[in-house]
């Protein structure tokens, strides 16, 4: 009988096919196919290389089995398969969390230090649809309208682009991302492989009841599929995969309440938020809290329409760190300012905390949602831990 092995897997449920680890691993252990992405254990040393680079944690899953799945195997995976029993070397039957904690404590506090814990969806959430078109088999969709968020005399180039789905289903959730596959081959002759946005419309789409959704997108110098997205024309095809993204999910609870950090194009996730809360409760109140990060008021997406939105819906706090004359401000340092109301919200077992946007920002939130919880008497780290657990922490940044 073989000893037991380490196993190294990815989740289909939870990935959002971004292809980061295949591109990271230096061992080139990490591959696709039209469905999934997937580790070969003949090739995978656990060099870690991988983890912090994920952005949902898909990547930090593990296993302790007598034989390793093999790719054929995890390619036709839905869902990961619970940790089964094994069979020792010596013969005896450990049951398979035992056999997980004891060959992986080690391996697996290193991994989770990087990825930073295991992501979980809201208790409350809806289940959401999954990978339900692929490389293989994309959906078509058809864009209904191009717009420019961004003054035409900032540097930032922010494009609003509704796309009509007809009569294709397509259900997505607030929160997840959708794949659009730039035309053309790179430079091995390979099609492009899908690049990640995550959508900017609620469920119900961007106009209710209709069959479309839509994206926030930045023009980035140089970006093949940014800039193929933001020329795009009314009445241009385009091909979709997903729906991706189990976890950074809104709770369907209408008690929950939403503290969202953002910054640029993180506000995707947010807008979608904002407007299934004011499409479920109306006037009532929306129990939530943004801190959204810009350069300059022309520089940040859906500045005139978040205005708009009532206070007692949405509380906002507009941030800026290049006006001219003014003091450089980021998310952080107002919520420094606002910092009762953000140790009453995290203080809250009713609060979910979204962070989206660039990786950046990352640093200075955590620093600054460190202090407020020390100054409530709350360690951070642990506090975190049990959001995180309970489904109530979520972080996606790029």
């Amino acid at each position: 009988m073989n000893k037991p092995l380490k196993q190294h897997l990815i989740d289909p449920e939870i990935c959002i096919r971004c292809y980061t680890c295949e591109m990271t691993c230096p061992l080139e252990a990490i591959e696709h196919d039209d469905n999934n992405v997937v580790v070969d254990a003949s090739k995978c040393n656990f060099c870690m290389d991988c983890i912090p680079v994920c952005p949902t944690g898909s990547i930090d899953e593990w296993r302790v089995v007598n034989d390793p799945y093999s790719l054929d195997e995890q390619f036709e995976w839905d869902e990961l398969p619970a940790q089964a029993d094994i069979q020792t070397a010596g013969g005896e039957v450990e049951t398979g969390m035992e056999a997980l904690d004891e060959a992986m404590a080690a391996l697996l506090a290193e991994a989770h230090a990087g990825a930073g814990g295991k992501a979980k969806a809201p208790a409350s959430a809806s289940k959401p649809t999954v990978n339900m078109y692929n490389l293989g088999k994309p959906a078509k969709a058809v864009v209904q309208g191009n717009y420019r968020l961004t003054s035409e005399d900032s540097d930032s180039d922010v494009r609003h682009i509704i796309l009509d789905l007809g009569g294709l289903p397509f259900p997505v959730l607030e929160g997840q991302s959708v794949g659009i596959i730039p035309p053309g081959t790179d430079d091995e002759g390979k099609p492009h492989l899908p690049r990640l946005y995550s959508v900017s419309s609620p469920r119900d789409g961007e106009r209710p009841n209709f069959n479309n959704l839509s994206l926030t997108v930045k023009r980035d110098e140089g970006g093949l599929c940014s800039n193929y997205v933001c020329d795009l024309k009314k009445g241009d095809t385009v091909q979709l995969t997903g729906p991706f993204g189990a976890t950074f999910l809104m709770p369907e609870d209408p008690q929950a309440r939403l503290l969202m950090i953002c910054t640029g194009t993180g506000s995707a996730p947010m807008r979608a938020f904002t407007m299934r809360r004011q499409r479920s409760v109306g006037a009532k109140s929306g129990g939530m809290v943004m801190f959204f990060g810009a350069r300059t008021p022309e520089s940040l997406p859906y500045f005139g329409p978040l205005n708009k939105v009532p206070d007692t819906l949405l509380k906002k706090h507009l941030v800026f760190s290049r006006i001219p004359g003014a003091a450089k401000e980021y998310v952080q340092d107002r919520m420094r300012a606002e910092e009762d109301v953000v140790a009453e919200m995290i203080a809250d077992p009713n609060t979910h905390i979204y962070i989206c946007g660039l990786r950046g920002m990352e640093e200075g939130v955590e620093k600054t949602l460190t202090n407020i919880a020390e100054s409530i008497g709350q360690p951070w780290g642990a506090l975190r831990d049990t959001m995180r657990n309970e489904g109530r922490y979520h972080v996606e940044t790029y």
